[in-house]
């Protein structure tokens, strides 16, 4: 499979070719993911972020309200299944070709490179596969991208009107997750760096632009200034927190950025992205400063957190869109700045080799989980690590129906967010702790709560949690139950009788039942091997 064996020479008849096996790609992959989505039973955090979109809320503790509008937006088309809450994200992985495909283009006016741009997220596995799984990365990443889009035809046009655009995008990407306030020392550069820093320092536009941004991000502004910046709070506690120097988190984060982007895809970005910063900060040219400087100062600052803290397998995948346009924009650059031919023809080389074999790559892994019969990672499968709550859902019901229980309760949000998907609203569900957790959600139905009968469904050692000693509630333990995958167990679950006691919605803030699970929590899941990273908990 040959992509572009020469960049350079550009006949039409072979760039009709090259666009519509590049297409014909693109949309190959786009069913594969239409596929898996539909197949793969939701993890614990899409069914929180599902959660999130049934509720009015103007924004959540964990992350802004993007990722609940991005979820609603495909529900609202194929109901409440799993295509449902993740057709967002694979109109997200389109959209941001698309923006890609364009930046490119007016950068270098070349066919054969924007074809590398839009082939190099198929040849992802995070993009390529599991841009189907829905995060707030997936509602962040094609308006990151549209921001980068907007500076790159301001840098073009100069026309001041595209700070507005940048700001609009911003806004929304932020909406969407915290963490693309790293694209602002970027965005700093790109101002301030080129010949141009006076003009637009004089200009009202920038300034108007961060209006419009915050304007955008206002929804998450008042609903933390309602609920005591709690949002801010439980961002900053992960952000500050420190365990220790350790190579093992090193390790982690440099081997996520190889399996998630690619094995050869990476060492070639990462190489784009290197030359294209010294290109463009010796000669001051706001678009290579600008993409370049988007993806290095994120992957340093991550790379330095990893010092420390097991940086989250999502956190730094809004950034590497822009890593590929800027390889992409960095093969014509090279040609056009006389480079040898062998170096031109090795960097066209791995750049081939990156996605002939980072795609089949991606088929594989689709394989692995949608056909293949036994669990191969045990009980580190990031996929059967999070599956098997239908066996968990089954007993809770054969309980309620032998004990006449009208309610669940859970003590962790992964399991109520899974009780309350499978049981799509036949049954009240409350996690009745961490419930700062659930700030500004509607009555999950009281009427049906008080007064009768609830069934608990924890995780062991969930059961023996401190937190018992101050629920009055009448225990009576049922049965448990192995949550299991493909053979291998997970988890086992206790299931229990609980009455005599009505749950708090609204407990004082000091309760141990208000208050988030954080350090403890985090710490548990960022050092333990054996649970992967859950988003929700994980930061960003």
């Amino acid at each position: 499979m040959t992509i572009a064996p020469d960049i350079s020479a550009k006949p039409a008849g072979a760039e009709r070719r090259l666009i519509l096996m590049a297409a014909a790609i693109i949309a190959a992959m786009t069913l594969l993911r239409i596929v898996y989505a539909s197949a793969i039973e939701l993890r614990t955090d899409e069914a929180y972020y599902w959660t999130w979109s049934k509720e009015a809320a103007l924004s959540f503790l964990d992350h802004p309200p993007g990722i609940a509008w991005l979820i609603r937006f495909g529900t609202a088309i194929f109901g409440d299944t799993n295509l449902g809450v993740r057709f967002g994200g694979i109109v997200a992985m389109l959209v941001t070709q698309l923006l890609l495909a364009d930046i490119v283009r007016r950068l270098t006016h070349d066919a054969r490179a924007i074809v590398f741009a839009v082939l190099m997220p198929e040849a992802a596995l995070y993009y390529g596969l599991l841009m189907a799984k829905v995060a707030p990365d997936v509602a962040m990443i094609p308006f990151a991208v549209a921001m980068m889009w907007s500076l790159v035809r301001l840098a073009q046009s100069g026309d001041g009107r595209w700070w507005l655009a940048a700001g609009l995008f911003g806004g929304l990407a932020m909406l969407s997750k915290f963490t693309v306030i790293l694209f602002a020392p970027a965005v700093a550069a790109f101002l301030l760096v080129p010949d141009w820093r006076w003009r637009w320092l004089r200009s009202p536009y920038p300034y108007l632009a961060v209006l419009v941004a915050l304007a955008v991000f206002s929804p998450v502004l008042i609903w933390n200034a309602q609920h005591d910046w709690a949002s801010f709070r439980f961002q900053g506690v992960r952000a500050t927190a420190n365990y220790g120097i350790s190579l093992r988190t090193i390790g982690d984060y440099i081997g996520l950025q190889f399996g998630l982007v690619g094995f050869v895809l990476l060492p070639v970005v990462l190489t784009g992205l290197v030359l294209t910063a010294w290109r463009g900060y010796r000669t001051r040219e706001p678009a290579a400063i600008l993409l370049s400087t988007a993806v290095l100062v994120p992957f340093v600052y991550f790379f330095f957190k990893s010092l420390t803290l097991r940086v989250g397998d999502t956190w730094p995948m809004f950034m590497w869109p822009v890593g590929f346009a800027a390889t992409a924009v960095n093969l014509v650059t090279m040609r056009k700045e006389g480079w040898s031919a062998r170096m031109l023809e090795s960097s066209l080389f791995w750049a081939r080799t990156a996605i002939v074999s980072g795609i089949p790559f991606v088929i594989i892994v689709f394989l692995y989980y949608v056909a293949a019969p036994s669990n191969l990672l045990g009980k580190i499968d990031p996929i059967g690590a999070e599956a098997g709550y239908e066996q968990v859902a089954a007993r809770t019901q054969a309980a309620l129906d032998a004990t006449g229980a009208t309610w669940i309760a859970t003590t962790d949000y992964r399991t109520y967010a899974m009780m309350r998907w499978l049981f799509r609203g036949r049954v009240p569900v409350i996690e009745i702790n961490e419930r700062g957790r659930f700030q500004g959600f509607r009555d999950p139905g009281m009427d049906r709560i008080k007064g009768h009968a609830g069934i608990y469904v924890g995780r062991e050692p969930d059961n023996r949690a401190s937190l018992w000693e101050h629920i009055p509630a009448q225990r009576e333990q049922l049965a448990t139950v192995e949550r299991r995958w493909r053979g291998v167990v997970a988890d086992t679950y206790v299931i229990e009788k609980l009455t005599g006691w009505t749950p708090q919605l609204s407990p004082p803030k000091d309760s141990p039942l208000f208050q988030w699970k954080v350090l403890a929590d985090a710490g548990a899941r960022l050092r333990s091997p054996a649970r992967p990273i859950q988003e929700p908990g994980a930061g960003g």
